[in-house]
């Protein structure tokens, strides 16, 4: 057996496997945050409340507040994608990543965020959602200084992968899960939001600051969702620092 050749053979693979490498880095395009924005499309989610979700979505990315946000960091832009889920086999990128650099990228994913049909269906898998986001981000051409996954939902996690599991590869990632709990009264679905809001918390937020803000009968869904992306894309940990608008509960991680 020729060693030598052998030898030379693994040190032309670790060149080019590095060249390879270090093009990928290269390719990624830097940015201040990559955010997820994973909206329950599930079952008990009826069209009228979709569009609800949607448009309080395209609402606030366009909000001048949360654009200089999104905008106000080191490389001055952010890239975002929308998501709906449903069951452990039904996930859907409605938007796909844009990058935010000023007011007619964030005009053009609110349009786009609005008019795409609606593709999730069945009940209610967060746990691959989690997943399916955590791949989106790993899998884009960029490099952003934080990352976010955004999950709203009207229930706990049914189906799919073990809960624990997602959340705890994503954090381990790097990544910091947020969440939205809808407990509002006309939902399909009606529950505790004490009880939801406990299994965010307890459950499904994650890492670095993570916290979920509760839509109730208090705080309107257009408002719940400015106060979460403020917080989230300023990465401010106390409500009261951000002026926001009253009402709603927000729990951060471990408390």
């Amino acid at each position: 057996m020729n060693y030598r050749l052998i030898k030379r053979i693994a040190a032309v693979s670790m060149i080019l496997g590095g060249i390879s490498a270090s093009g990928l880095a290269a390719a990624q395009e830097p940015v201040d945050l990559e955010l997820v924005l994973a909206a329950d499309g599930s079952g008990s989610i009826d069209d009228a409340e979709l569009r609800l979700q949607r448009e309080g979505y395209a609402n606030a990315v366009r909000n001048p507040r949360v654009l200089e946000l999104l905008t106000g960091g080191i490389h001055g832009k952010s890239v975002i994608t929308y998501v709906e889920w449903g069951s452990a086999q039904s996930q859907a990128t409605i938007v796909d990543w844009t990058v935010i650099d000023g007011p007619d990228s964030a005009a053009a994913f609110s349009a786009a965020l609005v008019d795409a049909p609606r593709q999730a269906w069945g009940y209610n898998s967060i746990s691959n959602a989690i997943a399916y986001s955590q791949n989106l981000i790993e899998a884009n051409p960029y490099k952003g200084l934080r990352r976010i996954i955004d999950i709203s939902a009207d229930a706990g996690n049914i189906g799919g992968m073990p809960l624990s599991l997602a959340r705890g590869n994503a954090v381990g990632a790097g990544i910091t899960i947020n969440g939205l709990a809808i407990s509002r009264p006309g939902s399909t679905r009606p529950l505790r939001a004490v009880s939801l809001e406990a299994e965010f918390r307890e459950q499904i937020i994650g890492g670095t600051g993570a916290f979920v803000v509760t839509v109730d009968e208090t705080i309107s869904f257009a408002e719940a969702v400015l106060k979460k992306m403020i917080l989230e894309v300023a990465g401010i940990a106390p409500p009261e620092l951000a002026g926001l608008p009253a009402g709603g509960r927000l729990a951060f991680a471990g408390n």
